[in-house]
């Protein structure tokens, strides 16, 4: 084998390395309704543009978080889903609010998870706008919040990759008396 060939493995060998530790590539889903990562969701997948993967070194609220992007630190704003408020300068903390954030904190303080954009980068506020996954075990992060009645669902075109599946996920915990369905 030649050295040159030789070192092309090497790096090869190398990258896929670095990409299994932080997380990147298979593993992690299962398919259904629930917040786990599914086949075609991967970040980057469908012609939607990766934001990276990251840490979440804080929980801003029940749809917001700061994830360290490399050098940079990022406030997040997860896609599709919405909970009640519990920062917002000019309202009260809302029915459920607290719940959804210390809900999302134990999903996601701490961990590396995958960011994936659908069509528009930031919102009004600057804010990073993706679908979370957690990177662990791929799970879905905005989803899970809708599925188990912490956010409502919320399409705002031209981000609507996966409002079928918020709305209906949303619909059902409604119906289940689910989280802030039965408390609000």
């Amino acid at each position: 084998m030649s050295t040159r060939l030789v070192l092309v493995v090497l790096a090869l060998a190398l990258a896929l390395a670095a990409a299994a530790a932080a997380g990147v590539g298979g593993g992690g889903g299962g398919a259904g309704a629930g917040g786990r990562l599914d086949a075609g969701e991967r970040a980057g997948d469908g012609g939607h543009t990766g934001a990276g993967v990251g840490r979440v070194v804080k929980v801003v609220d029940g749809d917001t978080i700061d994830v360290q992007l490399g050098a940079t630190r990022e406030t997040v704003r997860y896609i599709g889903v919405d909970t009640p408020e519990t920062k917002h300068p000019s309202k009260p903390v809302q029915c459920y609010g607290q719940r959804a954030s210390d809900f999302n904190a134990r999903l996601v303080s701490g961990e590396l998870v995958r960011l994936a954009r659908d069509v528009e980068q930031r919102d009004r506020y600057g804010r990073l706008l993706a679908y979370v996954y957690r990177a662990r075990d791929g799970l879905f992060v905005n989803a899970e919040l809708a599925r188990l009645g912490y956010a409502q669902p919320l399409s705002i075109a031209p981000d609507l990759r996966h409002s079928d599946r918020f709305a209906d996920l949303g619909r059902r915990a409604r119906e289940q008396g689910r989280g802030l369905w039965s408390a609000c």
